[in-house]
This record gives structure tokens, sequence and C-alpha cells, in this order.
């Protein structure tokens, strides 16, 4: 894995790729391997600009996710089908994958939490059953700077549409 450190408006964010595209992103801006050129952490780099400017609301750079159970990868495959400025909450999540059990919404919160690529896989698209933005590991302000953005960006696209 090559990391590289990327500036953002919350914060340094440490990205790391491997062979097959984009495999971890943390909020913490700590690297835990060797920091290094990879064209596919340029284009990360590129798209999180375009993100932040407003300019970009769907993330096309290749992943490689190779972590995860059957049911956490279920849950972000449903993160990334929940559109732009939009949320959903646990529960919509854990019926969309299939998991009746009213307890599947915290399975789906624990899923959120183990999201190996934060932003670009939108768990900060969940919120509590009541709208009330809860659980988030890159701390709730950044989660509010997030879904604000893409408020913004939603009205903005709407308007001139």
């Amino acid at each position: 894995m090559i990391w590289a450190l990327l500036p953002s408006p919350i914060g340094l964010l440490a990205a790391a790729a491997d062979e097959h595209g984009i495999c971890k992103i943390r909020f913490d801006g700590e690297v835990h391997g060797t920091v290094g050129d990879s064209s596919v952490l340029d284009e990360l780099a590129a798209q999180l600009t375009a993100y932040f400017a407003g300019e970009l609301t769907e993330f096309t750079v290749p992943l490689s996710v190779r972590s995860g159970t059957a049911f956490e990868r279920e849950v972000w495959l449903a993160l990334r089908r929940i559109p732009h400025g939009e949320m959903r909450t646990y529960g919509q999540i854990a019926t969309e994958v299939g998991d009746h059990d009213p307890l599947a919404a915290r399975a789906v919160g624990t899923a959120n939490n183990r999201n190996p690529l934060p932003i670009v896989v939108p768990c900060h698209r969940v919120v509590g059953a009541d709208g009330k933005l809860v659980g988030f590991g890159g701390g709730l302000d950044r989660k509010r700077f997030l879904l604000e953005l893409e408020a913004r960006v939603r009205v903005e696209r709407d308007f001139f549409l």
C-alpha cells in the first residue's frame, strides 16, 4: 500500500491505495505505511478537491475493499446508492440490505463505523431514526460539515436546472 496526505476543509486526511484502487481513508491524518506517489491517490485528491468545491457529486475513483463481513459489504454498497445531498436512516439501510430485524439498525451502525472509505462511501449520509446526527468516526462536526456542503450543492444544482 502507498499512502498520501490530503489536505481538506475538514482536516488532513490520510489515504492509501493498493494496485486495485483506494483502500483506506483516515480522518486522523495518520499514515500506516509508505508515503509515495500513486496515480489513483492523485485521482482521489483531485476528486476530493472537486467534491469540497461543490463540483463533484459522485466519486469514480477505483476502490479496493478487501475487508469487512458480507453484511458490512452490503451496507457499504447501499451507502454508495444514497444520492448526493440526501440522507437515510440506519433502519432504512437495514431494510434495503434485506434485514428486517428491529436490531439490524445497530448492525448497520457498526458497519458504518467500520467503513474503510468515508466520504467516498458516504456513511455521513446516514442519520438516526429521528433525523439526528449520530455516530460518525470523523466526529459529528465533520458529519455536519459534509451534510451541509452537500445540501448547499443540491440546492444550487436544483435551482439552476
